[in-house]
């Protein structure tokens, strides 16, 4: 690779960061159907109406689908979470857009994966656009 195109890259890498705002990790590890966390776990249905207190979370609506793509794995007296993408053409404008959202708002209605693997967060998981 030359030297000008590594140096595109990372004013690139930086440019996308350039507004993102670091948030506190919400866990340390999280459960996954692939190290790249892009296999889609399941299907669950949201129980209640979900409001996303920060911009690491989504906003979710009573009886929406959600397509759950991470489960982090609480510390010790933490809250669960999800990472998910909202599947519905009624809410098309939120399709595509990943956060969390507590899993105990949630009811899994198919799986997807079987084998899972168990991954380190990033701090990266958990940046705000």
């Amino acid at each position: 690779m030359s030297y000008p195109l590594v140096i595109l890259l990372c004013v690139g890498l930086l440019h996308q960061t350039e507004g993102a705002v670091r948030m506190d990790k919400l866990s340390d590890n999280k459960i996954c159907g692939d190290a790249e966390c892009s296999y889609v776990l399941s299907m669950a249905t949201a129980l209640v109406d979900f409001t996303a207190p920060d911009c690491r979370f989504i906003n979710i609506k009573k009886g929406q689908m959600v397509y759950v793509y991470s489960k982090l794995v609480p510390a010790e007296g933490a809250g669960v979470f999800w990472s998910g993408s909202v599947y519905s053409e009624r809410y098309v404008d939120q399709m595509g857009i990943i956060g969390y959202f507590p899993a105990n708002v949630m009811k899994e209605i198919q799986k997807f994966v079987e084998k899972t693997v168990k991954i380190p967060t990033s701090d990266m998981d958990f940046y705000c656009d």
